[in-house]
Parts: structure tokens; sequence; C-alpha cells
């Protein structure tokens, strides 16, 4: 009989204990990291990782496989191994796009701001009309000041009679106003085809106080034709030396002008100016309140052979002498004025 002999089964081989690592000994600190220098490169192979063909890896750290650790935590980063951090970007704000949005709009507004402003001033410095003299002069009364338009003193060199030397000393400015307080009637009709924007006048006296003179300025609405229409009827009808048509004083009370009114009138001149719209005129009298019965104008008192009261005073000189030094200053402000800047 034929014995079968049955193997015992082998049992497997234990397979080799994995030596643990050792615990740190109680007391004992651990030891210390070796820290590489900044921008090294570990070029050590990591574990489990076969020989290469062509020598160690050349790769950066940033490419290599990481270390596997027998322990829980990672090892502390290294300079090379720490990623900069970008600083975060804000959530736009609605509050703070509207704001940009606000200052551009209001950029753009002052860019075309500035620039329709040069456009309109180039161009209305290009107008004739906006720099004319009787654009200038019509608003004069108001923009040029009383002590330019009636200086405080006025010098007559040879304004006097025979060529004498005249000073006059303003005595006071009358306040603005219309022309129906300062016009005859007859006169204001007149001068209605030029209209009356506004007049101004003042009282002078004479060195020696004798004598006292009010003149004005009438600031007229009219045009250029207006104007030469009117200053042609003058000269034509001679309406200067006609005594209905003869200007009013204006009396100062406490002055050496107190009693000048109107018939203390002695001696007139108006004349109409045509480069400005403006009508210059001027009265004198006594300075003591005397009635003169036959007043004269100022074109025949200041004749040679003028006997008349008025005349042999000077009058007719003082009347004509301060309105053609007051027109002179109109006349120049106005210039000046309307020149444009080189």
């Amino acid at each position: 009989m034929e014995t079968t002999t049955r193997l015992r089964p082998v049992p497997p081989a234990p397979s080799p204990a994995v030596p643990s690592a050792a615990p740190p000994r109680p007391g004992q600190p651990p030891a210390p990291t070796r820290r590489r220098p900044v921008g090294a490169v570990d070029l050590t192979p990591h574990p489990g990782a076969g020989a290469s063909r062509t020598g160690p890896t050349c790769l950066p750290h940033a490419y290599q496989q990481p270390r596997q650790h027998s322990y829980g935590h990672p090892p502390p980063e290294t300079p090379v191994e720490t990623t900069t951090r970008l600083r975060p970007i804000r959530t736009r704000h609605p509050l703070r796009t509207a704001s940009a949005a606000a200052c551009v709009v209001l950029g753009l507004g002052l860019i075309g701001g500035a620039a329709t402003g040069a456009w309109l001033t180039s161009d209305s410095s290009a107008d004739p009309a906006a720099h004319s003299a009787y654009t200038v002069g019509r608003s004069a009364w108001h923009s040029v000041p009383v002590d330019t338009l009636f200086p405080r003193t006025l010098g007559g060199d040879g304004a006097g009679p025979g060529g004498a030397d005249r000073v006059w000393t303003r005595v006071a400015v009358a306040p603005d106003g219309g022309c129906a307080p300062a016009l005859d009637p007859l006169l204001a009709r007149t001068l209605a085809p030029v209209g009356c924007e506004r007049m101004l006048r003042a009282t002078y006296t004479d060195a020696t106080s004798s004598s006292v003179t009010t003149v004005g300025v009438i600031f007229t609405e009219g045009d250029t034709e207006a104007m030469r229409a009117l200053s042609t009827r003058f000269t034509d009808q001679h309406l200067d030396r006609r005594a209905d048509l003869m200007p009013r004083a204006y009396p100062v009370e406490d002055t050496v002008a107190a009693g000048f009114g109107d018939r203390q009138r002695a001696s007139w001149t108006i004349h109409v100016l045509t480069e400005v719209p403006v009508v210059v005129f001027a009265v004198s009298g006594f300075a003591d309140g005397r009635t003169v019965p036959d007043p004269q104008p100022a074109a025949r008192a200041v004749a040679a052979n003028a006997t008349t009261a008025a005349a042999q005073a000077g009058l007719g000189h003082e009347a004509k002498g301060i309105a053609d030094r007051i027109e002179r200053g109109l006349r120049r402000t106005v210039t000046d004025l309307t020149e444009k800047p080189e």
C-alpha cells in the first residue's frame, strides 16, 4: 500500500520588523534643523527616488517631489520655500466708482468751459462793437470814478480872458439821475431824439470865489446816426445860443454856490459829441447871487468886442473852459477803456 506522505505546510516567515523612530529622551531638546542659505537649491533626492542615468536631478526645488517625513508635522519653511504673498485687491466700492466718474465728468466740463470761454473771449474781442466807444461811453457814468469824471481841481492854462490862467475847485457833485430835473422842458424835448440814459453834474468855483459854474454830462441812448443828426441840428440852427435852451444850474447849500439859481445864469455852452453818446454843457454865474437880465452864450461872451456884464467878468470863459476840460477828460477815459490790449 502506497503511503502518501502529507507535507506539513510551512508557516510564512515573519516580516522583518521596521525599526520605529526612537522617541526623544525626556529632557533632551530636539535636534536643530539645519537651514540652507537663502537662494540655495536642495539637490538631495527624495526617499524612494531612483538614480538617474544622467546623474542627480538638476530641477529646481519647486519641481521636485516633496520629501516624506516620518513625523506628523512638516519642517519649518526656509526663506527659499516661502512664497511672496501678493497684496489682495480690494473690491471696487460703488461710491468710489461714482466719485471717479464724477471727477472725470467735472474735469471734462472744466476743460470744455475753459475752451468755450477762451473762444467767446477771443470772438468778442474781435467784434468791434464789443469795444466801441459808444458801448463803453454809454456805461461810463457808473464805471468811471467821480474824481476822474469831475476832478477836484481843474487847471485852466490860458483859459481866462486875454489868455490868463484859471484854476477851478469843485464845490459839490450832484447825485446821478434823470434829465428832467436839470433841463428846461424845451431843452429836454430838443434832446429827446437821442434819449437820456443818465445825467451827472458838478459845480465849480474859481480861485477868487467870485464865479460859480455848473457842468453836466448827459449820457444818451442814441446811436451814431442819431448823435450826428442832433449835432448837425444844433450847428445849423444855432441851438446852443438860444436862451430858452439854457441848462439849469446846480446850487449847493452852505457854499459859494448857494444862491446860484435860474435867474443868476449869465453864460452857457452846449456841445453834442458824435464819437461818444454824450452831451456836455456848462452854465456860469456870479457867486454873490446877483441876477443877470441878459445872459449871453459863451461863444459870444468870449469874443474880443463883447461888452456885456457876463463877458466883462469872464463868465463866458468860465463856462467854456470848464466844459472843454471835462469833455477832454471824458474822451481820454473812453479812449483808454476802448483800446484793446496789445
